[in-house]
């Protein structure tokens, strides 16, 4: 009988509030996922600051969209709400956005701290919704159905809950599906909050009340006062997303520079490294020729102050004299070719009058080591076109390489086979020593930069070979299971 004398009020939305409502929301989450990324990757004061500006910009998204649909809510009666109770509701969604803040940007999180999180996000939502609920003050008495306000209760958990765990576990996406998929969340995240809010609107019912209502610091907002609000609300959270789009920009900035100053660190060991050994490089090959000068200039003064001059081994010593000279400027030549910058020049080569130069360079120091040297060089092969100081590097290094490994052999001949011969994608050069060959477990790192098997190297000339030949638009490669050590060389006839 009462409830026939006094039905319930009844009730209508503005859709252009309403509207805004669901705007805000949206912003309002995406902000939150993204602010949750600077306080994650922040430390220190730049940590809390994010903290602060988050929470302070969260809050106000979530609390602006709870008050602009609030507004949107239209009675029969005049509806004004108490000033306090409003500006407390704001006090709760700060601290509640802080609090999923703090959760959400944690290095680790399990389902226990989603929960956690999404639990303090969501009983922020909806404090603030039936404290601003509380807040109105009009001539009608409120009733809740119990089941939509603790349907709109399992909402705010649930989507709460669900928003953080798909964004954290998801947060170390490239960039671009990152965007997207926070877009996609902060949509579904908006609409739930806006699903909660008007489920728990639909709770209540309202029916007029003879009794006046208290208007005690209780203002009256109007329209345009909700579009001020909303639109205040949209700068805000504009500001903060642009705010972190520059600090993220900032970071990967300081992040390249840092990782630019450790590449320019690690390069000038590496240079200090290469320069220490091209300097004993250089000085063991020029070593040999001056030692075999002195040693004929001093056969030639003894020779000569003996009285009694043999002509014969005089014109040899100053004959090997001028060979080694010439040898020394050879080298150094080469080596000044090496180094210079530029451009190398490119011309049409005949491999074996190459490969009969580098024999020459390394005569002393194959004769000194006792190594027996046999050649097996293919007649008319095709002209290569190629750098012949660089490909000179690529065979010294290869026949140095073959003169180490055979230092220590004392129970069989040391051989050294040097062998050319023409290959379907040009000229074929084999280096085969009779060491002890290549450790099968570094066959896949021979040619690797800084990778060596000598206990004084740096490893680098194998890696500086194999990227002269790929200049070349060749090849170089190891043989396995050949006796010692088989280096393989592939050129083609032309290449630019």
């Amino acid at each position: 009988m009462m409830a026939a004398a006094n039905p319930a009020m009844m009730v209508s939305y503005d859709p252009l509030e309403v509207a805004l409502s669901v705007i805000i929301a949206v912003s309002a989450s995406y902000a939150a996922l993204d602010l949750a990324g600077r306080v994650r990757v922040s430390g220190g004061g730049r940590r809390l600051a994010w903290l602060a500006s988050g929470a302070i910009a969260m809050g106000n998204g979530i609390w602006a969209m709870h008050f602009v649909g609030m507004v949107a809510f239209r009675l029969p009666v005049a509806i004004a709400f108490y000033w306090p109770t409003v500006v407390a509701s704001l006090i709760v969604a700060i601290f509640a956005a802080a609090g999923a803040l703090h959760v959400v940007s944690r290095r680790d999180m399990g389902t226990l701290y989603a929960w956690v999180g999404g639990s303090i996000l969501a009983a922020g939502i909806v404090t603030l919704h039936y404290t601003n609920m509380g807040a109105m003050r009009l001539a009608a008495r409120c009733e809740f159905n119990p089941f939509l306000v603790s349907l709109s209760v399992v909402f705010a958990i649930v989507f709460a809950v669900g928003g953080l765990w798909i964004e954290f576990h998801f947060r170390d996406a490239r960039r671009q599906k990152m965007v997207w998929r926070r877009i996609g969340n902060a949509l579904a995240m908006g609409a739930a909050i806006s699903a909660m809010h008007y489920t728990g609107m639909a709770s209540a019912t309202y029916r007029s009340s003879v009794a006046p209502p208290d208007l005690t610091h209780a203002v009256n907002v109007s329209s345009l006062s909700t579009i001020g609000i909303a639109v205040v609300t949209l700068i805000l959270l504009g500001s903060v997303i642009i705010a972190s789009l520059v600090d993220r920009g900032f970071s990967a900035q300081a992040l390249l520079l840092a990782l630019s100053e450790a590449r320019l660190e690690v390069a000038r060991e590496a240079r200090l490294e290469i320069m220490g050994e091209l300097t004993a490089s250089i000085a063991h090959e020029i070593n040999q020729p001056l030692t075999a000068i002195v040693t004929n200039g001093e056969f030639c003064l003894r020779n000569l102050s003996s009285g009694r001059p043999d002509q014969k081994r005089l014109r040899e010593a100053v004959t090997e004299i001028v060979h080694d000279g010439n040898r020394a400027s050879s080298i150094i030549s080469r080596i000044r070719a090496l180094l210079m910058k530029g451009a190398h020049e490119h011309a049409q080569l005949d491999i074996n009058n190459l490969i009969q130069k580098v024999l020459d360079l390394t005569q002393n120091e194959i004769t000194s080591n006792h190594i027996s040297l046999r050649t097996n060089l293919a007649a008319d092969l095709p002209l290569v076109r190629g750098d012949p100081i660089q490909l000179q590097q690529v065979l010294i290094n290869l026949v140095t390489n073959s003169i180490d490994a055979m230092r220590g052999v004392t129970n069989r001949p040391r051989e050294l086979l040097i062998r050319s011969a023409r290959s379907p994608d040009g000229v074929l050069i084999e280096v085969q020593d009779s060491g002890s060959g290549v450790d099968p477990d570094g066959l896949e790192r021979i040619f690797e930069p800084f990778f060596t098997t000598k206990q004084e190297g740096l490893g680098m000339g194998l890696s500086i070979s194999r990227s002269i030949v790929e200049s070349h638009g060749g090849r170089i490669w190891t043989v396995p299971g050949s006796p010692g050590a088989l280096f393989a060389i592939s050129l083609p006839l032309n290449h630019d």
